[in-house]
């Protein structure tokens, strides 16, 4: 049997793949390579996982990987009608961020309740100005979306004290259908979007959504940029219907300068980073080296996404 070929679609720093030497023909390209390089290849590993260049670069002529495995959790930035309808296998890195971001929504949710972005505004001012900030123990939170980071970001919330429901696709034993979405946001203090972003999602944090939340409540994205009305969320804090929020995602990345959301008052904006901590790329490519040896040894692999749903589907 031919050694397989392994196409990398390039991202600094590069992917350690050292224990598939002998076990894989390695190529590597960039954006503009792909389409030319893609009907040689039997794997392609998209470690740009910021890169649109699969949805593009796809639909073209000859043969296609029969396995496309992307470093992150989210599979928008490659699927297109053309990959959905193949044969091609398509796994994402399920397992590595849970933890990390679930932690990260953890730290935004004592920042705002105890007014630490104020403190240290203050701070920087030389200015000593007493405050009373809120207790997070017996609050509540709704977090939209039920898959690992979802059920990750409810148990942490939980070890504070918050009570959390969670919200899926469809209600099924610990998680609320979508039906029950409206009546929790008009009861919640947290609201964290954790949802993938599929044609169902997309947009669901609307003016009315908004308009639904308490005065009190903040909210928290760490999905996908494109689950939320940009201009919505901006106008929400600009006339108060809600007391703030935090966002690590966006419609546009990297933010642009010329956006309204970095004047929204009572918002924090973090750069994408809520899932990268020290060592994260290593484990990426560590688990993408376990499936490829469990791919080449022809066992069933992990984290096989539901192409039409956009998602690992939950068990």
């Amino acid at each position: 049997m031919p050694t397989p070929t392994l196409l990398v679609l390039d991202a600094e720093p590069l992917p350690r793949l050292g224990r598939l030497t002998g076990h894989a023909r390695i190529e590597h390209t960039d954006a503009a390579g792909l389409a030319e390089r893609l009907p040689r290849a039997d794997v392609l590993l998209v470690w740009d996982f910021t890169s649109r260049a699969v949805r593009d670069a796809w639909p073209g002529e000859g043969p296609r990987p029969r396995w496309v495995h992307t470093a992150s959790a989210g599979v928008d930035h490659l699927m297109c009608p053309e990959l959905a309808a193949s044969d091609t296998v398509v796994t994402n890195a399920r397992g590595i961020f849970d933890q990390p971001i679930a932690e990260y929504v953890a730290a935004l949710v004592l920042a705002m309740a105890k007014d630490l972005p104020r403190t240290l505004e203050l701070q920087r001012e030389r200015t000593w100005r007493h405050r009373e900030s809120h207790k997070i123990a017996g609050s509540r939170a709704v977090v939209v979306g039920s898959g690992p980071i979802g059920r990750a970001i409810a148990r942490t919330l939980g070890a504070l004290g918050i009570t959390t429901a969670l919200v899926g696709r469809a209600a099924r034993s610990g998680v609320h259908g979508p039906e029950d979405l409206d009546r929790l946001l008009a009861r919640a203090d947290w609201v964290v979007a954790a949802a993938p972003l599929t044609d169902e999602t997309h947009g669901m944090f609307d003016a009315r959504r908004f308009g639904l939340m308490q005065p009190s409540a903040r909210f928290v994205n760490i999905g996908r940029g494109q689950l939320v009305v940009e201009d919505a969320l901006a106008q929400a804090l600009a006339e108060r219907w809600i007391a703030g929020a935090a966002l690590d995602v966006f419609e546009a990345e990297p933010l642009p300068a010329h956006s309204p959301l970095w004047q929204a008052p009572d918002l924090i904006v973090s750069p994408h980073m809520s899932g990268d901590t020290v060592g994260w790329r290593d484990e990426l490519g560590k688990q993408f080296v376990e499936l490829y040896e469990q791919w080449a040894a022809g066992e069933p692999l992990r984290n096989v996404v539901d192409k039409q749903r956009g998602y690992v589907p939950g068990h």
